[in-house]
């Protein structure tokens, strides 16, 4: 390669990584700004022009937002039902994928072509029937109510499925050969050798329950159960023009699962793109 072409290639990278620094600059303005007000005296943000760092960094929101308004409790409540829903679902979603991967039962293609077909329903029109049969079940009002609807999702066994694929059929042959029953070779064997997708899928799950607003906002009712993206509308529409105490419910509620992404983000990653390409 001659002297001309490197440097063009090299002009090439350097435009192609400045406009992806332009790019991650102004997805990041947004958080950075709302990091910033949230430490702003109070009435600062209000001014105009907006100001872009607190003239003097207080810490007063955050102790007025778990003082007076109880987002401690809304804190505990969006971990516990974040972490119930990650639980069951990786149980639940593991078990079906597989299954469905490398188990042989009637109908098993044409009930997995169903599920896949459940993907074009919008979520908001199973919302009625859901809450009717939550209702049913005496669930309305209770962290069981949020739980219980997303113990299994589509995504999830697909996501399962597709790498479960890629397990060798020998490798469980040899097992049953042995007089190893399917418990324990789903647990033993299958289990272990899930791991990349079980850490994928444990993201992506507790990331989508952390962040659900319309489930728990219907189905929760009193204010002492409610989640914190549910709390942080409560809050807006009490505290309007505190725009400061806003923007910190709103790091409480962002920052731990973002926090989250960005140290498990090689796993979560690795796990998709082995997921898309296995089987």
């Amino acid at each position: 390669m001659s002297g001309r072409e490197i440097g063009q290639s090299r002009g090439h990278a350097l435009w192609i990584n400045g406009a992806l620094a332009l790019l991650a600059i102004i997805s990041l303005a947004p958080l950075a700004w709302m990091l910033s007000v949230s430490f702003m005296p109070g009435g600062q943000a209000s001014q105009f022009p907006p100001p872009l760092l607190p003239s003097q960094t207080t810490l007063d929101n955050y102790r007025a937002l778990f003082a007076r308004t109880g987002m401690g409790r809304n804190f505990l409540n969006s971990l516990l039902v974040s972490m119930g829903i990650t639980a069951g679902s990786l149980l639940l979603n593991t078990l079906a994928g597989y299954a469905f991967a490398k188990l042989r039962f009637a109908g098993r293609d044409r009930i997995f072509q169903l599920l896949l077909a459940a993907l074009v329903v919008p979520a908001q029109v199973a919302m009625l029937p859901l809450f009717l049969l939550m209702k049913q079940m005496g669930l309305v009002n209770t962290f069981g109510g949020v739980v219980v609807q997303a113990l299994a999702s589509v995504f999830g066994i697909f996501l399962v499925r597709q790498y479960a694929r890629s397990i060798p059929d020998e490798l469980l042959e040899a097992a049953r050969i042995d007089g190893a029953g399917e418990a324990r070779i789903f647990f033993q064997i299958v289990l272990p050798m899930l791991k990349p997708v079980l850490v994928t899928l444990a993201i992506f799950t507790f990331m989508g329950a952390w962040n659900d607003f319309m489930w728990p906002l219907i189905v929760l009712t009193d204010q002492e159960h409610y989640t914190l993206p549910v709390a942080l509308a409560s809050l807006s529409r009490e505290h309007i023009m505190d725009v400061e105490m806003m923007m910190a419910g709103a790091v409480v509620t962002v920052v731990p699962v973002l926090l989250l992404f960005l140290l498990l983000q090689r796993y979560y990653l690795q796990g998709l793109l082995l997921g898309s390409v296995k089987g």
